[in-house]
């Protein structure tokens, strides 16, 4: 543990050194340009089939335990709102969804590359937007069956509570709130561990760059707890933002959600280079 700790604070100082922190503000706005269309488009989509409606309403539920208070009431504002359009609603959110993504890989990668300090040109103009647009996808799919679980875990949990005895009762809640966790944290580290392997060069084997993903989604979930809390308790942003104070909550936010991506790998960089110089 003390050697892991090192290793973790030489990656704290190299981050600062690999300007880290003006390429989480990069990834960060990209991450806003996406965030909203792809949270539209998605709630459009389930409105359309039956009980809809419940399951947006899990979503709202699942949002409010993991974002800001005032992202989840602007996201609220954008749901309701009508649109005669539907169709061109999804197909337009969709677009700028994946246009808006492919700079957040974009510049993640870039911050991949300089923690392994990997030349500029180790891929291609066209090779690099390619391995970006594919990580938008592959990224999708653990984000999505996540999402699926936890909107219908709700629903599952109530179940259980309903048709478990009463002393029993608190034990099963317990549990099955510890699963729902579990998975969560498992998709942090699914997501983060694709973005590592497939957007370096190295292409490392997975067990190698588990470390970072599993040191960057501690940091990611006590972050977002902080941070939930400051906002919640001690800040509002409606004081010095006005109407912009849910939008400026959520760009910070998704800064620390990028500064942890890109601190986890520095992590993975830090452990390259050790092992290289073992062999």
């Amino acid at each position: 543990m003390r050697k892991f700790l090192r290793h973790f604070r030489k990656a704290v100082f190299l981050a600062l050194e690999h300007d880290v922190l003006n390429t989480a503000k990069a990834s960060a706005y990209s991450g806003m340009l996406m965030f909203f269309p792809a949270f539209i488009v998605l709630t459009a989509i389930i409105a359309k089939f039956p009980e809809g409606n419940t399951a947006v309403g899990e979503i709202r539920w699942v949002s409010g335990q993991i974002l800001p208070a005032d992202t989840v009431h602007l996201m609220l504002s954008s749901m309701h709102s009508r649109n005669a359009h539907p169709g061109r609603l999804i197909t337009s959110g969709f677009i700028l969804s994946v246009f808006a993504g492919l700079g957040l890989m974009l510049t993640l990668m870039e911050g991949f590359r300089r923690a392994y300090r990997l030349p500029r040109n180790d891929w291609g103009f066209w090779e690099r937007r390619a391995r970006a647009l594919f990580l938008v996808f592959i990224v999708l799919v653990p984000l999505a069956l996540a999402t699926i679980v936890l909107v219908f875990g709700r629903a599952i949990e109530l179940w259980l509570i309903f048709n478990a005895g009463h002393q029993l009762r608190s034990v099963v809640l317990f549990l099955w709130r510890m699963v729902r966790w579990t998975l969560a944290f498992g998709t942090s580290l699914a997501v983060l561990g694709a973005l590592y392997h497939f957007g370096t060069k190295r292409g490392e084997h997975w067990m190698r760059i588990m470390p970072g993903a599993f040191a960057a989604s501690i940091v990611w979930f006590t972050a977002t707890l902080g941070f939930g809390w400051y906002v919640t308790r001690i800040a509002d942003y409606t004081i010095f933002y006005g109407s912009f104070g849910a939008g400026i909550a959520t760009l910070v936010w998704l800064y620390i959600t990028s500064f942890t991506a890109l601190l986890g790998a520095e992590l993975n960089g830090v452990l390259f280079r050790e092992r290289n110089r073992q062999l």
